[in-house]
C-alpha cells in the first residue's frame, strides 16, 4: 500500500520532477542553434548507419550473385543458339522440300500430286482458314494459397479436347502454335504439359480449322463437350470457346517416319490395333486426322470427363 500511495502522491520520478520545476520557473538551459544542428547531424548519421546495415543484411552474398549472373548469361546464350538452330532447321526443311518437289515432278508426277494432297493432313504445310478457338485457363490462386495440382489443366484434358475436335470434323488442330499430326504426343512431365516434346503453360490455346458452327455443335454433343463442362464446374478451369473468321496454324516440325508390317498369317487371327489417331494406353496421345474416337479422361481423383 505504501508503494501505491507514493505513486499517487508523486507520479513523476524526483529527477524528472526537478527538471519540470526548473523548466516551469524558466531556469532550464535554452536550446542553442549549435545544439539543434548537432542533434540533427547525429540523427542523420544514425539513420544512414541503420539503413546501410539493413541493406547489407538483405544483399545476397557475392558468390550467389556471381552464380546467378553466370546462369542468366548461359540461358541467354542457349536461347540465342536454340533460335539459330530452329531457323537453320527451317531453311534446311524448305530446301529438302524444294528438292523433293523437283525430283518428284520429273520422275513421278502422280507421286508429287499425292504428296501435295497429303501435305495438309500430315501437317507439313501451314494452313489458314476459319475455325474454332478454345482457351483453357488454370484457376486463379489467392496469395499464400497452395495451388491444387489436380485442379489445373492436364495432358488428358488436352487429349480429350483434341480428339473431340478431330471427331467433329476439324481439318487442322494446333495447341499453343504446336501443330498436331498423327505422330504428335501430348504428355505430362511433372507439373508441365508437353505437346510434341514442347512444354506449354496456361493459358492453353487450342485452335481448329473448319466449319466453326459444325465444330462447336459436334464438340458440344460429344464427350469432349461434357468434359469441358466438367472441368468448368468441378475445378473452376476457365473455358472460352469462340468462332474465328481466320486462323493461322503453322506447319509441324520434321519427323522421322517408320513403318511396320503385320505377317499375313497373323493378320487374319489378330484384331486390328488402334489407329494412329486414337489415344494410346501409355498416356501419350497420337492425334491426327485419322482419329475416329473420342477419348474419355479419368483424372487423378477418379472423376471422368465424359
Amino acid at each position: 500500500m505504501t508503494l501505491i500511495n507514493e505513486t499517487y502522491r508523486r507520479p513523476l520520478d524526483p529527477g524528472y520532477q526537478e527538471v519540470a520545476d526548473r523548466r516551469a520557473a524558466g531556469l532550464a538551459p535554452r536550446r542553442t542553434a549549435r545544439g539543434a544542428a548537432t542533434l540533427l547531424v547525429l540523427a542523420v548519421v544514425l539513420g544512414a548507419g541503420a539503413t546501410s546495415a539493413a541493406s547489407a543484411l538483405r544483399r545476397p552474398p557475392p558468390a550467389v550473385v556471381e552464380a546467378r549472373t553466370l546462369l542468366e548469361d548461359e540461358i541467354r546464350e542457349r536461347t540465342v543458339r536454340a533460335e539459330e538452330l530452329r531457323e537453320g532447321n527451317a531453311r534446311l526443311s524448305a530446301e529438302i522440300a524444294a528438292l523433293q518437289t523437283a525430283a518428284a515432278s520429273s520422275e513421278d508426277p502422280a507421286l508429287l500430286a499425292q504428296l501435295q494432297q497429303d501435305a495438309v493432313p500430315a501437317g507439313r504445310l501451314p494452313v489458314t482458314g476459319p475455325g474454332l478457338r478454345i482457351v483453357l485457363t488454370d484457376p486463379q490462386v489467392s496469395a499464400g494459397e497452395e495451388p491444387d495440382p489436380e485442379g489445373r489443366v492436364q495432358d488428358i484434358d488436352l487429349q480429350v479436347l483434341a480428339n473431340g475436335l478431330w471427331a467433329a470434323g476439324a481439318e487442322a488442330v494446333a495447341i499453343n502454335d504446336a501443330r498436331l499430326t498423327s505422330t504428335t504426343a501430348i504428355r505430362s512431365a511433372g507439373a508441365a504439359v508437353l505437346v510434341d516434346m514442347r512444354p506449354i503453360v496456361s493459358p492453353f490455346r487450342v485452335e481448329a480449322i473448319g466449319d466453326a458452327v459444325a465444330l462447336q455443335t459436334g464438340l458440344a454433343r460429344g464427350a469432349a463437350g461434357q468434359h469441358l463442362a466438367f472441368l468448368r464446374s468441378t475445378y473452376g478451369i476457365g473455358v472460352d470457346v469462340s468462332a474465328q473468321s481466320k486462323l493461322d496454324l503453322p506447319a509441324s516440325g520434321s519427323s522421322t517416319l517408320r513403318a511396320a508390317r503385320v505377317p499375313e498369317d497373323a493378320a487374319a487371327s489378330e484384331e486390328v490395333s488402334p489407329t494412329a489417331g486414337e489415344t494410346g494406353t501409355d498416356g501419350a496421345a497420337g492425334l491426327g486426322p485419322a482419329s475416329s474416337g473420342v477419348a474419355v479422361s479419368v483424372r487423378p481423383d477418379g472423376g471422368e470427363g465424359s
